[in-house]
Formats: structure tokens, sequence, C-alpha cells
């Protein structure tokens, strides 16, 4: 099993989302680092940088 997933999404949970359904595992069972945020696209569109997440899972699970 992975101990550890970059990620990348339209919003930062929908990458956590990914991430969690990736390594099948829960919320309360991962830390959750931010690389970097969703940056809006042109007249406030979504998606023009998707946001970036590192999902590991806890040493102690």
């Amino acid at each position: 099993m992975k101990k550890s997933i970059e990620i990348e999404g339209g919003t930062v949970e929908e990458a956590v989302k990914k991430a969690l359904e990736e390594l099948q595992i829960s919320r309360d069972r991962v830390k959750i680092e931010i690389l970097s945020e969703e940056k809006k696209g042109l007249f406030g569109m979504p998606g023009a940088k998707p946001a970036k997440v590192r999902v590991s899972i806890k040493k102690n699970t």
C-alpha cells in the first residue's frame, strides 16, 4: 500500500477526495498537506490552475 500520494483536483477538497479514494482510507487516518490552491480562470471560472495536495497515511494507523 502507498504511504502517501500527491494529486491534483479542481479544488482542494476534490483533490483530497480523489487521494482518499485512491489510498482506500478514511480522512481521519491521514495527514493532508495543501501544496497549492486552485487559481481562478478568466472571469472567475474555476480550473485555470488545479489545487495540489499531498495525503500521507499517519504512522500510528
